[in-house]
């Protein structure tokens, strides 16, 4: 079976496209496997890395509130199809799934007009006006959280499977995660991060727990504070005259995401869908603090998925009080009884099979077609 899967733009979307490619080599080896990205996004270097050949297109949603950006968006969005268009014809796939990002909309579109298999993967619980316009467009929409579907037109086609995770976050413990990382069994350790590039309000918090926990015995600080914020966060520290202790890790961008989420008890982050999935992946009890600067608020809703089952506390960044949640990360050190039931109320919400899912539904469908 020759597939191609395609989205981009931000992590969120590249690694459940990577996930979903794996998945499918796993099940036969002599798939075939093209991914297609948006030639302005981080895909195009993430992606060879994976050893998948990849296509560029050109992609951008159509701008219709800003007058000045309607000609030249759509100019570009038509551009994307006619590119796109051009690489399903040449590589001639039997299906096609898109994992969201600008390159999903001109990909889906023409798969769709060369009369492919074409699926789509809707990964937050508030999906966006792109995912809900190519809907027409798709035979399945396999959603990540099932609150996804109120907000799309044609029940019959959604399949609840949750969002993809790497193989690696399932072949860890925690004892071997910490023995990795060199902490020991039965410290506390408090994991912060905010995604590739950081978040002020992610780091505040962060800074807050460093100087409370800054040498204290038994307790763990691992801060990934993002690119943008590094530098800034290494200087508020010289400002303070803060002597950075052993037990404080503080590094611009994390690299095994899989060894801190694994070794840590708790958890505080922005509630991106992959972030969130692989969170509940790992059964961390965890302080979710939407962005609110995204499509839709969907990072509330992603959050609110969790913490409504027990696994989170929620807040809203408008609501944020640092105290608060420093009490509450206090709250869970001295309460190994709410810690352990929050962990496993996070991880009852896990995508522990949202690959099989996925990717069994398609290679069904497919069978079903040669049939015909």
């Amino acid at each position: 079976m020759k597939v191609i899967v395609t989205g981009g733009g931000t992590g969120g979307h590249i690694y459940p496209a990577l996930a979903i490619a794996d998945k499918f080599m796993e099940m036969n080896p002599e798939n075939d496997i093209l991914y297609v990205g948006n030639c302005e996004g981080i895909e195009k270097d993430v992606v060879p890395k994976s050893g998948y050949p990849m296509e560029l297109v050109d992609a951008r949603w159509l701008d219709k509130i800003n007058p000045k950006e309607v000609v030249r968006t759509g100019f570009r969005v038509t551009k994307g199809i006619a590119e796109s268009l051009r690489v399903i014809k040449k590589y001639n796939p039997d299906v096609i799934i898109g994992t969201g990002g600008y390159v999903c909309f001109p990909v889906l579109v023409a798969g769709h007009m060369l009369k492919k298999l074409c699926y789509l993967h809707e990964q937050n619980a508030y999906p966006g006006l792109a995912n809900r316009t190519l809907e027409k467009f798709v035979k399945r929409i396999f959603l990540g959280f099932p609150e996804a579907g109120q907000y799309f037109k044609e029940p019959e086609k959604h399949v609840t499977a949750g969002n993809p995770v790497r193989k690696n976050f399932f072949r860890l413990t925690r004892r071997e995660a910490r023995e990795k990382l060199g902490i020991p069994q039965d410290d506390f350790v408090v994991f912060t991060f905010g995604g590739s590039l950081g978040s002020r309000k992610i780091n505040e918090v962060a800074f807050e727990l460093l100087k409370i926990f800054n040498g204290h015995p038994g307790v763990r600080l691992i801060m990934g504070t993002g690119k943008w914020y590094y530098q800034e966060n290494m200087d508020l520290i010289a400002e303070d005259g803060i002597d950075i202790k052993d037990n404080i890790t503080i590094r611009d961008y994390i690299e095994k995401m899989d060894l801190c989420l694994m070794a840590c008890d708790v958890v505080i982050s922005r509630a991106g869908a992959l972030s969130v999935a692989e969170t509940t992946v790992c059964g961390k009890a965890a302080i979710l603090i939407p962005s609110p600067n995204v499509t839709g608020n969907h990072q509330y809703y992603n959050a609110k998925s969790v913490a409504d089952r027990g696994g989170a506390f929620l807040i809203e960044e408008k609501d944020l009080d640092l105290q608060e949640v420093t009490g509450y990360v206090l709250k869970l050190k001295n309460d190994r009884e709410l810690l352990r039931g929050m962990s496993e109320a996070c991880l009852a919400c896990a995508p522990v099979r949202a690959l099989d899912i996925i990717c069994g539904t398609i290679a069904g469908d497919f069978r079903e077609t040669e049939k015909r």
